[in-house]
C-alpha cells in the first residue's frame, strides 16, 4: 500500500514551516536520500530528503503553503510494483481510518478534549504561548490573548487568531498599529507578500534595534600593505582560490577576538555570557533576505582555509542550501558593503551577540605620514556594540587589535 510522507522535524524547536518548492514531481522515481522538497524554517530554507524509495504518487500540500505543522501528511509515495491505481486503495483506507478514529473518540466515555495550553498557562500563571507579532498587535490594540484559543502548534496564538477576534469585535488593526498611510502615485503601486524568512528578519532586526542599547566606534584602517599582500597571493593562486579583502578582515577579527575575548559575549538578562569558541557570522545577501552563516573556530584556521570555507558558505547561503546548524553558535558578526562603494555605515547587532563590525570601501584619501600629506588607501569601519555586555574601552581595545593585524597583514598570512 502507498506510504504517506509527513513533514519531519528539520531543525531544533521546529514546529511548523512553509513549503517553498517541490523538487520532484508526481510520477518521478525517487531513491532514498534524494531531496524531495524545500521547507523554510525561522532562519533558512532546508531540503527534506526521502526516507524511502518509490514513485511520488500524489502531492497533498502544494508549494507556497505556510505554517504546515510537523507530522502533517504532505505527499504519498507509491512503493515498488505499485501504480497510480493504488492511490484509490490508499485514499479509501485513509477515509476509513479517519471515520474509525472519530467514532472511537465520540463513543469512548473516557475520551476528553486535549488540554488548552493557553488556558492552562493563564490559570497557572505560566508563559502564554503566542507568536511575537500576535503579542505586539495584541498589546497595541488591547486584545486579551488569554481569551483566545490558539490555532497554532501546541495551542500557540498566532496572527490569524488575533485577526479573527479583532474582526469579531470590530477592531481596526491597521489604525491601532499606527501604520502611516501610503500615498499611491499615478504610476501604480504594488505590494509583494513577504516570505517567512523576510518576516523573521524584520521581526528580529526591529527587536534588536529597539531593545539593545547600541553605541558605535569608528576607526580608519590603512590597507595599502594588505592590498599588496593580497595581490601577491592571488598571482600564485588558482582562479577559484583567490582571497578577498573580506577574508583578511575575518581572520583579523578572529585573532583579535582571541586577544580581547570580552567582545565574544552575549547579554543574558542577569549576567554576561562568554563564548569559548571564536565563531564568526558573516552577513550574506540572498534573494530571500540577509543570511548570516557562521564560520566556526575561525581563529584556528589559516587565511586560505578561511577563504575557501567562506566561499562555500556564501554560495550556499545565496542558494538557500545552508543547514540549520550552520547558522548557530556565532559570537560576532561581520557585514561588508565595501564592494558596493559604501564608504561607511553602522550595522544593527545580530542577537544574541554583542558586536557587529561594518566594513566600508577601501578608497584613496590624503593622509599625514612623517609630517607630509600623502595618498593612502583607507577603509572606514564601525563597530556596533551592545553596551550591556561590552563597554567603550573594551570595544576600542578590540578595534586596536584588529587594526594591528590589518595594517601588518603578514601576521594574517603566517
Amino acid at each position: 500500500m502507498p506510504k504517506e510522507i509527513r513533514l519531519p522535524v528539520v531543525a531544533t524547536d521546529f514546529e511548523s514551516g512553509s513549503i517553498e518548492e517541490w523538487l520532484k514531481g508526481v510520477g518521478d522515481k525517487i531513491e532514498k536520500g534524494e531531496s524531495l522538497l524545500e521547507v523554510s524554517t525561522d532562519k533558512a530554507v532546508v531540503e527534506v530528503e526521502a526516507e524511502f524509495s518509490g514513485t511520488l504518487g500524489k502531492i497533498l500540500v502544494d508549494a507556497g503553503a505556510a505554517d504546515v505543522e510537523v507530522n502533517t501528511p504532505i505527499a504519498v509515495m507509491l512503493l515498488d510494483g505499485e501504480d497510480a491505481s493504488a492511490l484509490d486503495t490508499w485514499s479509501a483506507a485513509a477515509d476509513i481510518a479517519t471515520v474509525a478514529a472519530s467514532e472511537t473518540i465520540a463513543e469512548s466515555p473516557a475520551a476528553a478534549p486535549a488540554p488548552d495550553p493557553v488556558a492552562a498557562a493563564a490559570a497557572s500563571g505560566r508563559r502564554l504561548y503566542a507568536s511575537p507579532i500576535a503579542r505586539r498587535i495584541a498589546s497595541r490594540t488591547g486584545i486579551d490573548l488569554e481569551a483566545i484559543k490558539g490555532s497554532g502548534p501546541k495551542g500557540r496564538v498566532v496572527l490569524g487568531d488575533v485577526e479573527a477576534l479583532a474582526a469579531k469585535q470590530s477592531i481596526d488593526l491597521r489604525r491601532s498599529a499606527a501604520v502611516p498611510p501610503i500615498t499611491r502615485s499615478d504610476g501604480g503601486f504594488r505590494v509583494e507578500p513577504a516570505g517567512k524568512v523576510r518576516k523573521i528578519i524584520a521581526e528580529r532586526l526591529t527587536e534588536a534595534k529597539r531593545d539593545i542599547p547600541h553605541f558605535y566606534l569608528s576607526v580608519d584602517f590603512r590597507i595599502d600593505r594588505l592590498l599588496d599582500v593580497r595581490e601577491q597571493l592571488n598571482e600564485l593562486a588558482e582562479p577559484n582560490q583567490k582571497v578577498s579583502v573580506n577574508d583578511f578582515f575575518v581572520r583579523a577579527c578572529a585573532l583579535a577576538m582571541r586577544e580581547v575575548p570580552g567582545v565574544n559575549a552575549s547579554w543574558m538578562g542577569d549576567g554576561i555570557g562568554y563564548f569559548d569558541d571564536v565563531n564568526i557570522a558573516i552577513a550574506v545577501a540572498s534573494p530571500k533576505g540577509l543570511m548570516t552563516p557562521v564560520l566556526c573556530n575561525a581563529d584556528q584556521k589559516n587565511l586560505a582555509t578561511v577563504s575557501n570555507e567562506m566561499k562555500d558558505l556564501a554560495e550556499r547561503a545565496r542558494l538557500g542550501k545552508l543547514k540549520p546548524e550552520e547558522f548557530k553558535g556565532g559570537g560576532f558578526t561581520i557585514s561588508n558593503l565595501g564592494m558596493y562603494g559604501i564608504r561607511e555605515f553602522s550595522a544593527i547587532i545580530n542577537p544574541p551577540q554583542a558586536c557587529i563590525l561594518a566594513i566600508g570601501a577601501g578608497e584613496q584619501r590624503p593622509i599625514v605620514r612623517d609630517d607630509k600629506i600623502v595618498i593612502g588607501t583607507v577603509a572606514s569601519c564601525t563597530l556596533s556594540v551592545d553596551h550591556r555586555a561590552v563597554d567603550g574601552s573594551l570595544g576600542a581595545e578590540f578595534l586596536q587589535a584588529v587594526k594591528k593585524y590589518i595594517e601588518r597583514p603578514a601576521r594574517l598570512v603566517a
